[in-house]
């Protein structure tokens, strides 16, 4: 099924070959995002992102989006921590119109001043209207704790004093550093051949400037101690995040930990959501995520509430973290966990999109495509006592951070005891 080239500029090529799906995604990722940049460059690359789809030298902004849409498809990019993505999905009949508009964006997008001063307006909204949202505030606050002094503790977006400094030159300089064939991968998924792709990607790769592969800033072994922030705002609901630092996305515990967050926040049937809203009615929403990076990783547990329920959720929460790391996780949790990120994994990858982003997190993520099968065999592999072993390791008290966003009369105190 899977398909892999590195041609000789750098430039590598990625295929999933699904003949029974009629359409086609075909992704431009870029191996560059938030923590390459240095404190002064803080959102070019998200701000990049938007000026590709602006204008070229063949296509103003309305053209773009109207080539793709008007035939039923769509346009969209995302910036992360470690790569940008650039993608779009149409019916397999249109995928040389579809990468004619891509590598057109990509290739000779203009960054025209005017463009830029709407677009940096555009992202400065962008940012009120996340900062104006508890629940994404909390999460910028956690990752300032999570990473102090660190572009990964910086947010994406930027912030209004950074992106008033990104001029034209600033954001082409770093343009043209990263946007290079050795940092470019075109991943599709869908009704292709991988020879005809890799046919067209030959013509367009003379055209990406050569360089180097991007390097970014490790995270530094430092000495852990548990850290809180309090952020007051006049809401009536608190919003708690607490995180704990994790492993690499390279360490073979992440499938222990997958398993972990499974069976504590990733469902209706986890323990958390159980204990919080089923017998206690505590919150709406309450959850936990992982987040994985070359060199570290995260688990996050997420919820809003009544602030005088603080103190109790807080209890609740404790108590079910302790459970996992003193406790061998019955092996029916265990397997249900299990078949559920499988279950989950075989419904995402019937759509051609997360196809093409499975091709794109793999390869930039890993060096190589896993596949669906190895993947599912070290889930299955993973037992009770490996779960209880990774809470152990790092669902620690030095570890812990804690964001609050809530009233003023919240009590700072509460989460001081936490883990104690």
């Amino acid at each position: 099924m899977y398909h892999h080239t590195k041609l000789k500029s750098g430039l590598q090529v990625a295929t999933a070959e699904l003949p029974h799906m009629s359409s086609i995604c075909v992704g431009l990722w870029v191996n560059v995002g938030g923590r390459h940049e240095a404190r002064e460059q803080n959102g070019a690359a998200h701000f990049i992102e938007h000026m590709l789809f602006k204008g070229t030298s063949n296509r103003n902004a309305r053209e773009i989006s109207e080539e793709i849409e008007g035939l039923g498809g769509y346009l969209n990019a995302f910036t992360a921590e470690e790569n940008t993505c650039y993608y779009a999905k149409v019916s397999s009949v249109h995928c040389d119109t579809l990468l004619s508009v891509l590598f057109d964006m990509f290739l000779n997008a203009e960054f025209q001043t005017a463009d830029m001063k709407k677009e940096r307006d555009v992202i400065l909204e962008e940012n009120a209207m996340y900062l104006d949202q508890p629940h994404q505030l909390v999460l910028e606050k956690l990752n300032e704790l999570l990473w102090p002094r660190h572009p990964l503790g910086r947010s994406i977006t930027g912030n209004a004093g950074s992106l008033k400094k990104l001029n034209r030159s600033r954001l082409l300089e770093f343009r043209d550093q990263h946007y290079t064939a050795p940092n470019v991968l075109l991943a599709a998924a869908g009704q292709i051949d991988h020879k005809s792709l890799l046919k067209q990607a030959r013509k367009f790769s003379r055209l990406i400037p050569k360089g180097e592969v991007s390097t970014f800033e490790r995270l530094k072994d430092t000495p852990q101690r548990f850290k809180y922030k309090f952020i007051p705002r006049k809401v009536e609901q608190a919003q708690l995040a607490i995180c704990f630092k994790t492993c690499s996305r390279h360490d073979p515990r992440q499938y222990a930990l997958q398993v972990l967050n499974t069976i504590l926040g990733e469902n209706m049937s986890s323990r958390l959501f159980q204990s919080l809203r089923e017998e206690h009615g505590l919150a709406y929403s309450v959850y936990s995520s992982l987040g994985s990076f070359d060199d570290g990783g995260t688990l996050s547990i997420c919820l809003g509430l009544d602030p005088d329920k603080l103190g109790l959720a807080l209890k609740l929460i404790d108590r079910e973290l302790k459970r996992l790391r003193s406790e061998t996780t019955p092996a029916d949790e265990v397997d249900r966990a299990a078949q559920y990120l499988i279950g989950q994994l075989d419904l995402h990858l019937e759509n051609t999109e997360n196809h093409m982003i499975w091709i794109g997190e793999q390869l930039l993520g890993f060096g190589s495509i896993r596949s669906v099968e190895a993947f599912k065999k070290r889930i299955l592999s993973v037992t009770g006592e490996a779960v209880r072993q990774v809470a152990a390791d790092f669902l620690t008290r030095q570890l812990a951070r804690i964001a609050l966003v809530g009233p003023k009369s919240t009590k700072l105190k509460t989460p001081l005891s936490f883990l104690d």
